[in-house]
């Protein structure tokens, strides 16, 4: 059995002169980012590896979700393959994962998440939101080998609002 969580990172910031990879979260990211965090740990089991695209609003919400499951920075593998928008790399960096691995955690971006949910998992969903968190499970021992498999949880910062 596998276990797929894809994160969407937290909103981010247009406010500052900076590229699209160093944009960093805004004050509603940095909030949205450890409120679901908690509400996700707290539900779901912990990650054996977390990765996370190395821009800087991708790693900020891996951070808080890492220190929800006190897991340390460092163990977070940081990978520009993850900045990407359209899920090719994200695709190939899922299925090239080591099978030692039960359960991964992925951070990354749209339109790549939405569409990842959408091909795995069996619950559609229009748009993944920032800080949107979705769990799938897979009926495999090889990541190489998944297909769709079973959207089990999902959360977002609207959701723990109401």
């Amino acid at each position: 059995m596998k276990t797929l969580y894809l994160v969407r990172h937290a909103k981010s910031s247009w406010e500052f002169n900076l590229t699209d990879h160093e944009r960093p979260l805004n004050d509603r990211g940095l909030n949205d980012a450890p409120r679901v965090a908690a509400y996700v740990a707290s539900k779901m089991p912990k990650p054996d590896l977390i990765m996370s695209s190395d821009a800087l609003r991708a790693k900020t919400t891996a951070f808080a979700f890492a220190k929800a499951y006190n897991i340390s920075e460092d163990a977070i593998v940081l990978d520009y393959k993850l900045y990407d928008f359209e899920g090719r790399d994200l695709i190939r960096t899922i299925l090239d994962c080591d099978d030692s691995i039960d359960c991964l955690m992925v951070f990354g971006h749209n339109n790549a998440m939405t569409h990842i949910v959408n091909v795995y998992g069996n619950k559609p969903i229009d748009n993944v939101p920032t800080s949107g968190f979705t769990a799938i499970e897979f009926s495999t021992e090889q990541w190489a080998s998944i297909s769709q498999g079973n959207t089990i949880f999902t959360c977002t910062p609207k959701e723990l609002s109401k």
